[in-house]
């Protein structure tokens, strides 16, 4: 019986101990994924690539810097292909003034070229319910988000970087 007794204790301690590994397995892949982002920040500055602030980069392509949340600090950007990856926080909704919302993924992507962004992925806005942002193009004193269909909005509106409001899904 105590035979029985150590084997069914052993297997038991067994399960509990590869359950636990699993769980910091599972916590270290979610530490090194959100630390990666500020990771490659780091060793960009340390070897001396500093890259402007992402509202700077906004402007140049003739982009509102508030079409990102305010602490969308983060990102790649391959000048050859235009591919711009933007590392946000947490889920997020910004609210613009226009009435209009904003929801962003922990990664957005898409490729910038001079007054547009195309290609999104990581990005939704309202529509009655969430459609996905697939470009966004601005013209002089509007901007044109692309979400099934092309929907002109005023640029004002996006001229002002804001806080986004953490959101439990995409």
């Amino acid at each position: 019986m105590d035979q029985i007794l150590n084997k069914v204790g052993s297997y038991w301690l067994g399960q509990k101990a590869n359950k636990e590994i699993d769980s910091v397995g599972d916590d270290l892949n979610s530490l090194s994924t959100s630390i990666e982002g500020g990771a490659k920040w780091l060793v960009n500055k340390i070897k001396g690539k500093m890259q402007k602030p992402l509202p700077e980069l906004l402007k140049e392509y003739n982009l509102p810097i508030g079409i990102f949340p305010r602490d969308a600090t983060n990102y790649e950007f391959n000048e050859e292909t235009g591919k711009l990856t933007v590392f946000i926080p947490a889920i997020c909704e910004v609210g613009y003034k226009d009435s209009s919302v904003l929801r962003f993924f922990t990664t957005v992507t898409g490729y910038l070229e001079k007054g547009k962004l195309a290609d999104i992925e990581g990005m939704k806005t309202k529509v009655i319910v969430w459609v996905k942002v697939t470009s966004i193009t601005c013209e002089g004193s509007k901007l044109y988000v692309t979400a099934g269909m092309k929907k002109s909005r005023s640029r004002e509106a996006y001229d002002v970087s804001r806080d986004g409001v953490s959101v439990d899904k995409f």
